[in-house]
């Protein structure tokens, strides 16, 4: 914290925090608390935390990318400009483990070649290890069932382009080579990658389509969660309603970015959870549906070699298609 008295600074205050829910959000060791002094002003929000932190500036400007740091409780870009007396919060992930095993694990591989993979996920798998899950993940089963992943992402996320929650089902692609790795990053940069889900959610939408446009970044208070905030990164979600229910709606999603959490944070900020969605939802429903009722059933790419658009499907696990099956016979008696 900086002395009021002078422009020196002493130890930065670093405060415990609680391990958020596993699924597949980043895992948060600490966060950092820095308050600027008048010698300071001026300075860009990145170059300030590397100049008082161990951390380096690419590294803060990827915290702040990811909207862990916080200026006054609001996200800023790294360019901002500090102001005396500015309050920063810089909220550090948990180290990760770095030896991963191949685990004989099934997997649903929707289609591949020498370049990709396309997985159909199941619920209750997490897409990469963390701490708490050191095993037992997506990373893992690829590594027993594909001989080449690209190496890009780490020896933590081989292959890993994109992720989806923990309780999430549905598609996501892999990357069998670097070059694959790079080409499909942008594509997902661009919003060239299409991605659709579908989403049961909580009570009666009053129009049959529209748009959430609303920033997302780590939720001011707790960090377990992710937030509709003021100066959070871009987050654009379009919906449009396929089956009423009365008390729940079918919808389905896409994604214009993809964001931590995105569906399931906008859907609670209209006031139509997703339901079983424990966290930013009741989680308890009528259905029996643990952990929220999200999809990922069409994914649209373009080949990184052959320039080939492609679409791959995948049909609704049987814990969703169940749901739907008695809500079905609820509105008909």
């Amino acid at each position: 914290m900086f002395s009021e008295a002078a422009d020196e600074l002493t130890e930065p205050a670093v405060f415990p925090i609680d391990d958020p829910e596993d699924d597949g959000a980043e895992e948060y060791a600490a966060r950092i608390a820095l308050t600027c002094a008048e010698a300071d002003r001026g300075t860009r929000l990145d170059a300030f935390i590397a100049e008082k932190t161990e951390l380096s500036r690419s590294a803060a400007q990827r915290l702040i990318e990811t909207g862990d740091v916080f200026v006054n409780g609001e996200a800023k870009k790294a360019k901002y400009s500090l102001r005396e007396g500015d309050e920063v919060t810089v909220v550090l992930p948990q180290p990760a483990p770095t030896e991963i095993i191949a685990e004989d694990i099934p997997l649903d591989i929707v289609y591949q070649d020498a370049d990709i993979a396309v997985i159909n996920k199941p619920v209750g798998m997490v897409v990469h290890p963390a701490p708490g899950n050191p095993s037992g993940t997506l990373v893992n089963a690829l590594m027993f069932r594909l001989s080449d992943l690209s190496g890009i992402g780490g020896e933590i996320r081989p292959g890993i382009v994109h992720r989806i929650d923990k309780n999430t089902s549905g598609l996501l692609v892999v990357a069998k080579n670097d070059a694959a790795h790079n080409f499909l990053a942008a594509e997902l940069k661009t919003h060239a990658v299409q991605r659709t889900y579908f989403a049961l959610c909580e009570g009666n939408f009053k129009e049959d389509s529209g748009t959430v446009d609303a920033p997302i970044a780590r939720h001011r208070t707790d960090r377990k969660k992710m937030a509709v905030v003021p100066g959070g990164r871009e987050a654009v979600t379009h919906w449009r309603v396929e089956e009423r229910f009365g008390d729940m709606t079918l919808l389905s999603v896409e994604l214009e970015t993809g964001r931590t959490h995105q569906i399931r944070v906008h859907m609670a900020y209209i006031n139509h959870p997703l339901v079983g969605d424990d966290v930013y939802g009741r989680g308890k429903n009528s259905l029996g549906f643990a952990g929220q009722a999200l999809h990922a059933a069409r994914l649209r790419l373009t080949h990184p070699r052959t320039g080939e658009r492609m679409e791959f499907t995948a049909p609704l696990p049987d814990n969703f298609e169940k749901a739907l099956e008695k809500l079905r016979g609820r509105r008909n008696n």
